[in-house]
């Protein structure tokens, strides 16, 4: 890794891939897949992250992230045995999160599938729940479809104790069938009817689920319990306990990247976390759907404050909304370090990203803001290994080889704030 001394351009384009960032050292846990989710955080690098923490001789009781996304960080810091915290806007997430960071007992997930499989059996003659569905639903999902659906998880909620952790279990299984069985454009990361799709038929699709989170879950291998905290919050927004834990390990959503809200719509709406899926961008990082931030401005640092100058000349609307994510983004860095131990770390994995030619400097961004509260700031490169497929996306989110479409990140840069 190399220490930061100078913000220049120069200074983070000559940063050289490191092998070590890149790949892991053995096969991902089938657990990791349990649920589909865009960009998910390679689980490797919270190993690696741990090995170059305590080459730097720190030895994290507690671990953070404060992105935690679908709890890819919380499942290797149990499986580490080390205590961890963690928080997301996005209620979806933090379902998944909380669904593979425990080992669930094979006997009871099976009663639990036999209950709700005869409950959805004898309720095939319930049907006239579409003409009141969610709008939203209603154009996502033919009525049988929707219906079946409806069923489901109503057999669900009446099998298992709302109390259970074992109904997220099946939630989560219910949730990542709602984009195959609905005319969702497969494979799409933006929100797109496919007018010729067939939807998958939504009994087998739950059956099949559910037994390769079954499979999952027989892989899990817990050798002890540490504390697991995953909390539905904006980091921002929330009290955070003063030096409460070691070492945060985290990778925040890339401005003008994904659309977290808009991407879980449909389990969001379904699984009643909003009635109107719009409401989840609100306070979201990176997100469109900001607020006034004029009186803020003055508080962009010099790297922010030159990519928004930059993009007001293309797009005033575009410039608006990434001046409010550096500007969140300066306020998570504030609490990051408030919230480490004396001798703690933060390591952040991000990307650059561009906007009708303007690079939005995301790196060197973050590396301003770390180098006003962290002693000594680090910087590292890894090759995104899963880019096998064209660097490039279409207007619906697809891949494509059209070289005048701009491209996307292949590489990600790891920054470490040391305090």
């Amino acid at each position: 890794m190399k220490t930061i001394t100078n913000l220049r351009k120069e200074t983070f384009n000559s940063v050289k891939v490191d092998p070590f960032w890149n790949t892991g050292n053995e096969p991902e846990l089938e657990i990791h897949k349990i649920h589909a989710y865009p960009a998910r955080f390679p689980a490797f690098i919270t190993t690696k992250a741990l090995q170059f923490a305590r080459e730097q001789g720190l030895h994290p009781e507690w671990i953070a992230d404060i992105f935690c996304g679908c709890g890819t960080v919380a499942f290797e810091a149990k499986r580490n045995n080390i205590n961890f915290w963690g928080c997301d806007i996005n209620p979806v997430a933090t379902m998944i999160a909380k669904t593979k960071s425990r080992k669930y007992d094979t006997k009871h997930l099976k009663k639990y599938f036999s209950d709700i499989l005869i409950s959805y059996i004898k309720k095939q003659d319930e049907h006239g729940f579409y003409e009141n569905a969610n709008e939203r639903l209603k154009y996502w999902y033919e009525k049988e479809e929707y219906e079946d659906l409806y069923n489901l998880k109503m057999s669900i909620y009446e099998t298992i104790p709302n109390n259970s952790p074992y109904r997220w279990f099946f939630l989560c299984a219910f949730s990542n069938i709602l984009k195959s069985t609905s005319r969702w454009l497969t494979k799409s990361i933006k929100p797109q009817v496919d007018p010729n799709k067939i939807p998958k038929e939504v009994f087998s699709s739950f059956i099949n689920q559910c037994d390769f989170m079954f499979d999952a879950n027989n892989e899990v291998n817990f050798e002890s319990n540490p504390e697991t905290r995953i909390f539905t919050k904006n980091i921002i927004t929330s009290y955070v306990n003063p030096g409460f834990t070691d070492l945060i390990i985290t990778s925040p959503p890339y401005v003008t990247s994904y659309e977290y809200a808009d991407l879980h719509q449909l389990s969001s709406l379904w699984l009643g976390f909003v009635d109107d899926f719009r409401d989840l961008r609100k306070g979201s990082i990176g997100s469109t759907y900001h607020k006034a931030i004029e009186t803020e401005l003055s508080s962009l640092n010099k790297v922010g404050t030159q990519v928004v100058k930059k993009l007001s000349l293309l797009d005033k609307s575009k410039s608006k909304a990434v001046a409010r994510y550096y500007l969140d983004m300066q306020k998570v860095v504030e609490k990051c370090h408030a919230a480490l131990s004396e001798s703690g770390m933060a390591l952040f994995v991000i990307a650059d990203t561009e906007y009708k030619g303007v690079e939005i400097e995301n790196t060197r961004h973050l590396a301003e803001a770390l180098m006003r509260y962290f002693r000594r700031v680090l910087v590292t490169k890894r090759k995104i290994s899963n880019k096998i497929l064209p660097p490039h996306r279409d207007e619906i989110g697809r891949f494509t080889s059209d070289k005048s479409i701009p491209k996307t990140y292949g590489e990600e840069f790891i920054l470490v704030g040391s305090k």
